[in-house]
């Protein structure tokens, strides 16, 4: 007989259950260690056909490990699990393990692609960098907030300019040197960790051939190329290059209900990080009056923009970008501006 095994996974224990034949065999709790858990699968399940769990910070780690250990895992999406196991009276860990047992017993769940642990690598180094970008936009805005509040105001600029700017106003003002001064050292220590990770980001970029070819496009620069290889990994990991639209969230939702049938704004679902980057690298291509961005693909988006307005014609070539990419990444072609007009 085959055994189907649910794991609710949280950080530090995890609630295993074990169905056959239709009914729950086993059930228990351990430390969420996959090498743990996989010993635990082999004793009470040795025909294990499904472990499934649900998406989440471990999930990769998780399933990597496990199916190291030969245990034959499978990461379902969160979102469609939670409708089914919040119709439990009693919210708990072992009755969601016991849900999810029930789910992998029937079949009914949704696997979703495991990235491998380079491109979430990759992803990370992405990801630090956004995130001291940020501290260093916030840090910045924060000094001149406070200035103002004693009539300094400071000059637009960034980088050394901002940084002079401020050391200038301060002048003769020692009280609010001795505040400022500890930001402005902070922001500039900041701005200094995140010039390293985007040398770091553009080496990756120069070593990954697939990167040099996404950069082709007008408007992709090496952090969108290497943040979209490191998203889709593999483009056959899609039926269709159309389908990349939608799994970025690119295209309209739809409802129908009765003599009510109507398409929304767009999904907005998967990576909101790299559904943003394609915004902006559509913005650049409309807005560009450079010789390099002329393509069918503006020409296009300026007609949709003339008709739409700007962002919705922004979004039709971000989708269209999202579509054209991984077409690329297959012929190994470089970006053809008399091709690619939004369907």
């Amino acid at each position: 007989m085959d055994q189907y095994i649910g794991l609710d996974v949280s950080l530090k224990d995890t609630a295993i259950s074990i169905r056959e034949d239709g009914k729950r065999i086993w059930r228990g709790k351990r430390a969420s260690d996959p090498k743990l858990l996989a010993q635990v699968i082999r004793k009470h399940a040795p025909n294990a056909k499904r472990v499934i769990f649900e998406t989440g910070p471990l999930s990769t780690w998780f399933y990597h490990a496990l199916t190291a250990e030969g245990i034959p895992a499978i990461c379902i999406e969160a979102r469609h699990a939670q409708k089914i196991l919040n119709e439990t009276l009693n919210k708990t860990d072992a009755n969601d393990a016991d849900g999810l047992a029930q789910l992998a017993e029937a079949g009914f769940y949704k696997a979703v692609r495991v990235k491998s642990f380079d491109s979430m690598l990759t992803r990370t180094l992405v990801g630090a960098r956004n995130q001291l970008l940020s501290i260093s936009t916030q840090l910045s805005n924060q000094i001149r907030g406070l200035m103002k509040t004693f009539g300094l105001i400071i000059p637009k600029g960034t980088g050394r300019v901002f940084d002079g700017n401020v050391r200038e106003l301060l002048a003769g003002n020692d009280d609010l040197a001795r505040i400022i001064l500890p930001l402005l050292e902070a922001w500039r220590d900041i701005r200094k960790r995140a010039a390293d990770l985007d040398r770091q980001l553009l080496a990756v970029a120069r070593r990954s051939q697939a990167s040099k070819l996404l950069t082709t496009i007008p408007g992709i620069g090496a952090v969108t190329a290497v943040s979209y290889i490191a998203a889709i990994e593999d483009p056959d990991n899609f039926r269709t290059s159309r389908s990349v639209g939608a799994w970025l969230g690119l295209t309209t939702r739809r409802y129908q209900s009765g003599e009510v049938d109507y398409n929304g704004h767009i999904s907005r679902r998967g990576d909101n990080h790299l559904r943003g980057l394609l915004y902006e690298a559509a913005t650049v291509l409309l807005t560009s009056a450079s010789a390099r961005t002329e393509s069918s693909l503006k020409s296009r988006g300026l007609q949709l923009r003339e008709r739409l307005g700007f962002k919705r014609a922004a979004v039709a070539v971000a989708r269209k970008l999202a579509v054209i990419m991984p077409s690329m990444l297959r012929t190994g072609e470089v970006f053809n501006a008399s091709a690619g007009a939004i369907a």
